[in-house]
C-alpha cells in the first residue's frame, strides 16, 4: 500500500458529544463528524426525543434540544448501540427524568453500567430497572465524590454530563483518561461547565445552573489511524496519513517500531513504512494510556504473519479473541489460554470466507484479507459499518484491491 489519507473524526468522540447537546436548548454545532451506522442511530434518536437537527455538509452537524417532546430511548432504536445509555445523564440532570433502554452493542463480553448507576443515585437519583429498562428521577441532582472501582469510559462521560448541571462540586475519581472523555470535557467547557483535571484520573466539576450553546470540532479516530499503520505493516507498504493527532497512540507506535515498522510523526501526521516481515512483539490491553483493546485484534494480524512468537494478553473484555477460529481458517497458528493468545507467525496467510463477529474484529479480517494469498470474503460486514467511515474506499485508494459486494 502506498499514498495518503486522511482519517474521519472519531466514533467514540462524537457519539457523547452528541448526546451532550441535550445539556442545552441552544444550537451545539459539531464539526468532523464521522459517517457511520452509529452516528445516524444516536441523531434518530435524538430527532425522536424532540431534538432538530441539521447536516449544513457532509460532516457537520447542528443540534438543537430546545423543546423535547420524550424522555425515552426505546429498545428497537438503542438494541445495537450501547452509547445509547450516554444520553441518560444529560436528560436526568436537564430534565430530571429518563427511561433509557438497557444498551446493546458488539458481542465482545459483559459491559455493565453498574457504575452509571451506582454514581447517578449517589447524586440523588432515583433508579428503578423494569422490563429491561432503565427508570429515573430526580428535582435536581447534586455533587458527590464518586469512586469507580474499575475504569469505565462511558460511565465517566455519563456522570461528567450529568455533573454539570448537578448543585454543587462532583467529582469523579478513578476517571477513565482517554482522549475522548477529555474531548467531551472541552466541548462541555465550552457549552459553560466548570471542570478542572480534564485528561487526569480525578475530575472535579463545578455544577452551573445552565449550559449554553457551542462550536466544537471532534478529535480524529485513533483506532482508524491504528488500524491504517497496522495495514501498511502487514502489507510492506509507505503511506502518509493526515489529519491525526500522534499523541493519542503512542504506545502502538512504541510496540509496531519493535515489530520492525517505520514511524515518523509530525504536526497532525503520520508516516509508517514496513520491508519486512514482523517481528515478534507482546502485549497486554490496558485502559488509556495502556495499549488499546480495540487495536488487539488488528495487531494479532500483524504478529500471525510475523518471524517467531508473539503473545497478546486481553484484560479489559472477557470475549475478545472470537476472531482467533476465522485467523485460524486463513492459516493463523494461535494458541489460546485463558485471557493469553499465544500466536506463531507464518510466512503468509491464505484468503477464505470468513464472519465478522464485532466492530473490531471486521477490521482485523479485512486487514487478515489484504496480507492472504487469493480472496478473502468477510460476511457480516454491518460491524464494519458502525466504526469506520468508508474504510474500503479509502484502502483502494492506497492500492489494496478490495470492494464492497452484497450477499
Amino acid at each position: 500500500m502506498q499514498g495518503e489519507v486522511w482519517v474521519s473524526g472519531a466514533k467514540n468522540a462524537a457519539l457523547p458529544s452528541i448526546a451532550a447537546s441535550l445539556l442545552t436548548g441552544e444550537e451545539v454545532f459539531l464539526e468532523n463528524v464521522p459517517h457511520l451506522g452509529d452516528v445516524r442511530t444516536m441523531l434518530t434518536l435524538l430527532e425522536r426525543m424532540g431534538t432538530e437537527v441539521e447536516r449544513p455538509d457532509s460532516h457537520s452537524l447542528s443540534l438543537r434540544a430546545q423543546r423535547l417532546t420524550s424522555w425515552e430511548a426505546p429498545y428497537e432504536m438503542v438494541k445495537t448501540m450501547r452509547a445509547s445509555i450516554l444520553v441518560l445523564g444529560p436528560l436526568l440532570a436537564r430534565f430530571g427524568k429518563a427511561r433509557v433502554s438497557l444498551p446493546g452493542g458488539c458481542s465482545i463480553g459483559s459491559r455493565p453500567i453498574d457504575l452509571h448507576l451506582m454514581g447517578l443515585e449517589r447524586m440523588g437519583a432515583q433508579i428503578e430497572l423494569k422490563e429491561g429498562y432503565v427508570e429515573a428521577a430526580c428535582r435536581r441532582l447534586k455533587g458527590n465524590t464518586i469512586l469507580f472501582d474499575i475504569s469505565t469510559v462511558t460511565g465517566t462521560e455519563n456522570l461528567l454530563m450529568a455533573a454539570c448541571l448537578a448543585e454543587g462540586r462532583t467529582i469523579l475519581e478513578n476517571a477513565a483518561r482517554e482522549p475522548e472523555v477529555s474531548d467531551l470535557a472541552q466541548l462541555l467547557v465550552s457549552m459553560g461547565a466548570c471542570i478542572e483535571g480534564i485528561g487526569s484520573s480525578r475530575i472535579v466539576v463545578e455544577g452551573v445552573k445552565e449550559l449554553k450553546g457551542a462550536r466544537h470540532r471532534i478529535i480524529p479516530d485513533r483506532i482508524e489511524v491504528g488500524t491504517l499503520v497496522v495495514a501498511v505493516g502487514i502489507t510492506k507498504g509507505d503511506v502518509l496519513i493526515r489529519g491525526a493527532i500522534p499523541e493519542h497512540i503512542q504506545i502502538l507506535f512504541e510496540k509496531l517500531r519493535e515489530a520492525g515498522m517505520t514511524i515518523q510523526m509530525e504536526d497532525q501526521a503520520i508516516r509508517a513504512r514496513m520491508d519486512r516481515r514482523p517481528s515478534p512483539v507482546n502485549i497486554r490491553t490496558l485502559p488509556y494510556p495502556g495499549f488499546a483493546t480495540d487495536m488487539q485484534a488488528q495487531v494479532m494480524v500483524l504478529a500471525s504473519l510475523g518471524r517467531g512468537r508473539s503473545m497478546i494478553a486481553e484484560t479489559v473484555f472477557e470475549n475478545r479473541f472470537m476472531h482467533i477460529n476465522e485467523l485460524m481458517r486463513m492459516g493463523a497458528k494461535i494458541r489460546v489460554a485463558g485471557s493469553n493468545a499465544f500466536i506463531q507467525g507464518v510466512p503468509r496467510l491464505s484468503g477464505a470466507p470468513v464472519m465478522a463477529t464485532d466492530l473490531r474484529a471486521s477490521a482485523c479480517l479485512v486487514l487478515a484479507g489484504l496480507a492472504a494469498d487469493g480472496v478473502t470474503t468477510v460476511s457480516r460486514v454491518y460491524h464494519l459499518d458502525r466504526g469506520y467511515e468508508g474504510i474500503e474506499q479509502k484502502l483502494s485508494a492506497l492500492g489494496a484491491k478490495i470492494e464492497r459486494v452484497s450477499e
